[in-house]
Order: C-alpha cells, then structure tokens, then sequence
C-alpha cells in the first residue's frame, strides 16, 4: 500500500490514540504537507524534534494496527464489497444462482470479519 495512504488510513484509525501535541504536529507534517521547517518554527520546536515526533508516531500508529488490524481488515472487507458491486453490474450477464450464490459467500465473509 502507498505510504502516504497507509499513514492516513492509521490516523484515521489510530489517530485519537495519540497525545494532542502528536496529533497536531502529525496532521501538520503528514496531512499538510508542511515541511519539518515549516512545522518547527509553528511549534517552537527544532526540526530534529518534529522529524523525531513524526517518526515516534508513525510507529506508535503501527504498533497499534500490529495489535488491532482494524486498518487490514478494512482493506479487505473494502475489497469484499467491490468484488460484490462487480458482481451486481454484471447481473444481466449472469445466471441468478451463481449471482446470489457469489453475493452469498461475500457477504458471508464480511460477517466472519465483523
């Protein structure tokens, strides 16, 4: 998965978890794109500091999806359903029972993961 999505996708997930501090700077870098520069001197921090925040954070976020998996399993049940909305555009070009037979067994495995 791209990074800048993976690290989107865990502060949207993990993202409360964080300190408010962590979360400000972090948006600010990560979400803004502003330089570690530019973040510092908005924080009064050095740039060391703010590269070494990003950084703790971004394994902090990782560490709780090692832990969670919510991220992965969004990712999947993601796949699930468009595998079932290809399924339903193609419905004039598939018999009924194998249509409902594959929406069955998708659906089925969305259950199993929620």
């Amino acid at each position: 998965m791209e990074e800048f999505l993976q690290q989107t996708l865990l502060y949207d997930f993990y993202g409360e978890l964080l300190t408010e501090h962590q979360r400000k700077v972090y948006e600010e870098v990560v979400l803004n794109d502003l330089s570690y520069s530019e973040a510092a001197e908005m924080f009064g921090v050095s740039r060391q500091g703010v590269h070494e925040l990003v950084k703790r954070c971004n394994k902090i976020l990782s560490e709780y999806e090692s832990k969670l998996h919510l991220v992965e399993r969004f990712v999947q049940i993601r796949e699930t359903v468009k595998q079932i909305q290809k399924m339903a555009s193609q419905i004039d070009f598939i018999d009924k029972e194998t249509l409902a037979s594959g929406v069955r067994e998708l659906s089925g495995k969305i259950l199993e993961e929620l």
